[in-house]
């Protein structure tokens, strides 16, 4: 689902303080919360929550939506120790990923068996081009699943469909096409106006430097650009939903882009046109960021995680986003101040050769960046147009 820019947050969920509000004797906090702490944001700031309470009340939810930066490892070692707590509390529970297509299912239900080895599971989930983010910061959330058998979903579908939506709207999608997606629940205004800012940014990444006029709302292309994202959250919520139509349905954990759960938009408010109105949302929350952010409604809870241990967690990485699902291996998102960007990489480029080598697939440029040294340079080059560029991707040196 990497043709489109991840974008942020998706107005506000009048469910969202329901269970976790806080208890009466819970001290408001003047300041943003340490790192290992649990906060609810207010209007009166975050307020810190015992971790007790926290997972005795996420134990009565229906659905737990855990956000993530794909590509940061130290969100994805919460989202483990965090399904661990679940689990504990809930040993029904299964476990949901954007990361995976529905065609895959089966693939996902060997490996919880225990049939596969991780080269075939990946392999046979076409992991590296339909994902394409480092394997290994997942591996471990997979082999939770598969050690306690503790049951995959896939929740997304083929990137091809939010594609085709994205250039032909969904009324121009055929049923015989749409992979069982039901019409999404209308977008409210205050998800319409994140999407239009995040659409404006994408296009200044396809085209930096280029002057042209602010679309409008009423923009055609615009309103595909809503359609495609409110059909990408419609599929996961409904693979969502659908897991919970059993006589003793199970509580669902699910793993999903954190621009998919803000607010209150995205998969939340498509679960609430479902009729699933107890579902948690919980983010990870680095305590570099702005706790100005921390307003009502952006999440039932965050979890503050320590800036340096994110950025010890992290690996110098290239920052895009890859797709090759037919016009070659295509540059879909480039991430802001990443080497990529300071490369020149722009979205929309074709890559053709990196470190010498021709590119065949998306893992190919994967195996090249995982290759890397720090503090040393990786020539590419990439087709923009009708133009061949060559690139240096100059890796900064290790601290």
């Amino acid at each position: 689902m990497k043709r489109l820019a991840r974008l942020s947050a998706f107005g506000a969920c009048a469910i969202v303080l329901v269970v976790l509000a806080p208890a009466p004797e819970a001290a408001w906090a003047d300041s943003c919360p340490n790192p290992g702490r649990w906060a609810v944001p207010s209007t009166r700031g975050p307020q810190l929550r015992d971790t007790v309470a926290v997972f005795a009340d996420l134990a009565k939810r229906s659905v737990v939506m855990l956000g993530e930066s794909h590509d940061n490892a130290e969100h994805h070692r919460w989202q483990l120790h965090t399904i661990a707590a679940l689990h504990a509390a809930r040993p029904d529970l299964v476990v949901g990923f954007e990361a995976f297509p529905r065609r895959v299912q089966k693939t996902l239900d060997a490996w919880v068996e225990g049939e596969l080895s991780e080269e075939e599971f990946l392999r046979r989930t076409d992991w590296s081009r339909v994902w394409g983010i480092e394997a290994q910061l997942y591996m471990p959330l997979f082999h939770f699943a598969r050690m306690h058998r503790v049951p995959m979903i896939a929740l997304n579908v083929e990137r091809r469909l939010v594609a085709n939506v994205r250039d032909r709207g969904w009324a121009g999608i055929p049923p015989s096409e749409r992979e069982g997606v039901s019409d999404p629940a209308p977008a409210p205004p205050g998800y319409r106006e994140t999407l239009y800012q995040s659409y404006v940014e994408h296009l200044s990444a396809e085209a930096p430097g280029r002057s042209r006029a602010r679309p409008d709302y009423s923009d055609p292309d615009f309103l595909r650009f809503v359609e495609s994202q409110q059909v990408w959250d419609r599929a996961m919520a409904q693979a969502i939903a659908t897991r919970l139509q059993t006589s003793a349905p199970p509580q669902v954990v699910a793993v999903i882009g954190s621009g998919h759960l803000r607010d209150g938009h995205g998969v939340p408010h498509q679960l609430r046109d479902l009729g699933i109105a107890n579902a948690a949302v919980l983010l990870p929350w680095d305590e570099s960021e702005d706790c100005g952010s921390l307003m009502p409604g952006l999440a039932d809870a965050v979890f503050a995680i320590s800036a340096k241990a994110a950025q010890a967690a992290e690996r110098p990485r290239l920052g895009v986003m890859l797709d090759d699902s037919g016009e070659g291996v295509v540059i879909r998102e480039v991430v802001k101040n990443s080497i990529a960007e300071q490369a020149g990489v722009r979205v929309g480029d074709v890559v053709l050769i990196v470190a010498g080598l021709p590119v065949r697939g998306a893992a190919d440029v994967i195996d090249a960046v995982r290759r890397q040294a720090p503090g040393t340079w990786l020539p590419m080059t990439v087709m923009r147009g009708s133009e061949s560029l060559d690139l240096v991707a100059r890796f900064p040196a290790k601290r």
